[in-house]
């Protein structure tokens, strides 16, 4: 039991757990604009996830709720190497566009965590700004990234897409930024640091009734797509509710960042196990 314990702190320390959900948000891109499934972009995602987080991890950023980081420090620096040399690998496997936009991100992630142009502070420490830059690579990572590998242009519908899923993940980031509360420094000016706990919730679910509103305007209401969004929704709108300065160990770190994964799953049943059982 123990080392199954370990095993899994690894998991969730090590940055697997979040790019998996990264990945998972990434292939829903893909299936809903039926674009070509390339497992090197996969990879490269995949790999530059866990390469970024654990990097901010170990450039100060962490605070007193990722002690647990140090029994397994030493592993996790190893494999954050070889997930590094693994990332290059795969960035000789990608178009000039996708390297061009996801090096704009990795600038965002690197001056997230180290200052920059000479200044004491990085993008993170500047009031507001946090809980943005994290949506905003996570929706390039996800949305951006797989329309360029394709070759598509940026349409309207993508654009949407774009700002459906900076929405989302600015969302699914508040239960973080509530449990963190008590290790936040006071200027770092985050949403609950600024509104409260409860009126964080209520900004949340407002953010979330955009997101399906949008959608109904987009999608069919039996389309697997608008299915799949709407129970995630549901979902992160519990999640939210039930968010608090004081939550059980995992809640934020493995159930709310797990949601993309659920989303996936939702998506997959909806659209190609459901259709054969149903057949």
């Amino acid at each position: 039991m123990k080392y199954l314990k370990n095993a899994f702190e690894l998991y969730i320390n090590s940055s697997i757990h979040v790019s998996l959900a990264i990945v998972s948000f990434t292939i829903i891109t893909i299936l809903e604009h039926d674009l070509l499934i390339d497992e090197n972009l996969f990879y490269f995602i995949f790999f530059a996830s866990i390469t970024g987080y654990n990097f901010v991890k170990y450039a100060g950023i962490a605070k007193l709720h990722h002690l647990s980081l140090a029994k397994n420090l030493r592993f996790i620096q190893l494999f954050s190497l070889l997930c590094f040399v693994t990332l290059v690998y795969f960035s000789f496997k990608q178009s000039t566009e996708v390297l061009i936009s996801a090096g704009i991100m990795g600038f965002l992630t690197l001056f997230y965590a180290v200052p920059f142009l000479g200044f004491e502070k990085n993008l993170r420490s500047l009031p507001g700004l946090k809980i943005f830059i994290i949506a905003l690579v996570w929706a390039g990572t996800t949305v951006i990234l797989p329309i360029l590998n394709a070759g598509k242009l940026l349409d309207q519908n993508i654009i949407i897409d774009f700002l459906q899923r900076l929405i989302l993940v600015i969302v699914l980031t508040l239960p973080f930024e509530i449990r963190d509360l008590d290790y936040d420094n006071e200027n770092l000016g985050t949403i609950p640091q600024k509104l409260g706990v409860h009126k964080t919730k209520v900004f949340g679910s407002i953010l979330i009734f955009l997101i399906f509103s949008v959608e109904l305007f987009q999608s069919n209401f039996s389309s697997n797509e608008f299915l799949a969004l709407t129970g995630l929704l549901i979902l992160t709108s519990i999640c939210l509710w039930f968010s608090k300065r004081e939550q059980a160990k995992y809640f934020a770190s493995f159930w709310v960042e797990g949601l993309p994964l659920i989303y996936l799953g939702f998506y997959l049943i909806l659209r190609f196990v459901l259709p054969r059982i149903l057949s």
